[in-house]
């Protein structure tokens, strides 16, 4: 029998493992941590993202401890005006063939391992962090922490921002500093008043800064996470925030909002970061996955969809015996690259989206306000609507995410200036163009 490992046991490892381990290899996935475990709060599941978990055999299970969501609602932060709706109702559903959904991690995490613990082809290794590999002829020598070290007919490395598969594979130093810390809460649903309580995917918009809010935990808990544009100089995660220190950072949002915010006693905070796109994931027999192969701003909400769709992808091209290993993860980084760096750079430009200011966004506002439901449900068909995970994406345009300003629907926008809060006064993205600028009158 094959044997192929697994870097990292969060929510992309566990999904490999599964979906790899369906077409008859062992599988071997190794975890850094003395146990499986996923930190973290709310997580948000398109229909891809469902789908994919309908493909590994979980989306009943998801679908049972998950709160389906009504609709994404787009607010102006600082007037508090309702700017628009997606609905994500019977229409919604009967296009895209799947609910949106959200869901606590660590929940999504344990049905995942579960799933991994009935399964007599994988076998799970507590520390056992991998710290690199070399090739070995017609196999892979895995370099586990200590000294110890494993043999295998493929390496996978799932194990997240700070990659040491990658750092062997790609080289490309730490993760960017995004310049932006958001701040995470959780409080339970018996607290929020009920004028406040909304099935909903919620953005208050406002000037260098938004703050998103939804159910989680079947409804439990209300999931709180504002981000700021306070260019920290260095990076950090899960560091605990006084309330006070939050509430002034985002004094200038209406009252709704603060009120929001007011309910959450305690908080911790994550400087963003992520990772320029690159071509290459693939060293022989040794690829990449999840984040640890894109990783990307949470800011399109497809982090872990893209993890899962990468599983998917990844297990469907290993139906094949080891010989054919090296060429297989060639034909899955080639299948998955455009994707990926399509909503990657989607991450990048909801920046402009979620943080204008002024006559960028009153402009903003108007032009949200003019779409239609299907208007809106067109804009994100190519994202909430993919089933085949492996097809390629005609709507990417070559060159890096660094050197061009791209549009929310991933096409080059040749009039910004590296931000699209730096186009002409009032300029706004949308929809794959530059919107001509106007002034309110």
């Amino acid at each position: 029998m094959t044997t192929v490992v697994i870097a990292g046991g969060g929510i992309g490892g566990l999904a490999a493992a599964l979906s790899v381990s369906s077409q008859g290899h062992r599988v071997v996935l190794c975890e850094r941590n003395s146990e499986f475990a996923e930190l973290g709060a709310g997580i948000q599941l398109a229909p891809n993202g469902m789908h994919a978990l309908d493909r590994l055999g979980l989306a009943g299970a998801v679908g049972r401890i998950a709160v389906p969501v009504r609709e994404l609602r787009f607010m102006d932060g600082v007037s508090g005006e309702h700017v628009v709706s997606m609905s994500l109702g019977e229409r919604y559903r009967a296009r895209f063939r799947n609910a949106y959904v959200v869901v606590h991690r660590g929940e999504l995490h344990r049905l995942l391992l579960r799933a991994c613990k009935d399964s007599d082809r994988i076998e799970l290794r507590p520390s056992s962090e991998v710290v690199g590999y070399e090739h070995a002829g017609q196999t892979v020598r895995v370099l586990l922490a200590g000294g110890r070290t494993l043999t295998a007919d493929a390496l996978v490395g799932a194990d997240g921002l700070h990659s040491a598969v990658r750092a062997r594979l790609v080289g490309d130093g730490p993760p960017r500093n995004a310049g932006i810390t958001v701040y995470r809460s959780i409080v339970p649903m018996d607290r929020v008043p009920p004028d406040l309580r909304h099935q909903s995917v919620t953005w208050w918009a406002g000037p260098g800064r938004h703050f998103v809010h939804y159910p989680i935990a079947g409804g439990r808990s209300l999931n709180l996470a504002p981000s700021v544009e306070n260019r920290p100089a260095e990076t950090f995660s899960g560091v605990a925030v006084p309330a006070p220190e939050v509430r002034e950072q985002f004094a200038v949002l209406c009252d709704t909002a603060q009120r929001l915010l007011d309910l959450a006693t305690e908080w911790k905070a994550w400087v963003l970061v992520d990772r320029a796109p690159v071509d290459t994931w693939t060293d022989d027999r040794v690829a990449l996955l999840g984040d640890a192969a894109h990783p990307m701003l949470h800011y399109a909400a497809q982090g872990a969809c893209m993890a899962l769709e990468d599983a998917v992808v990844l297990g469907d091209l290993l139906n094949c015996a080891s010989a054919e290993f090296g060429a297989r993860l060639r034909r899955y980084n080639a299948a998955r690259r455009e994707r990926t760096t399509r909503v990657h750079r989607l991450a990048r430009d909801s920046i402009g989206l979620w943080h204008a200011a002024g006559t960028a966004a009153v402009a903003r506002n108007k032009a949200l306000t003019a779409m239609s439901p299907t208007d809106l449900h067109d804009h994100m068909a190519w994202l909430h609507g993919a089933r085949d995970f492996a097809a390629p994406d005609p709507g990417v345009l070559p060159g890096s995410a660094d050197e061009d300003t791209y549009t929310l629907a991933g096409v080059l926008d040749a009039a910004g200036a590296g931000d699209p809060r730096g186009a002409a006064p009032g300029a706004y993205t949308l929809g794959g163009y530059l919107a001509p600028p106007e002034r309110p009158r």
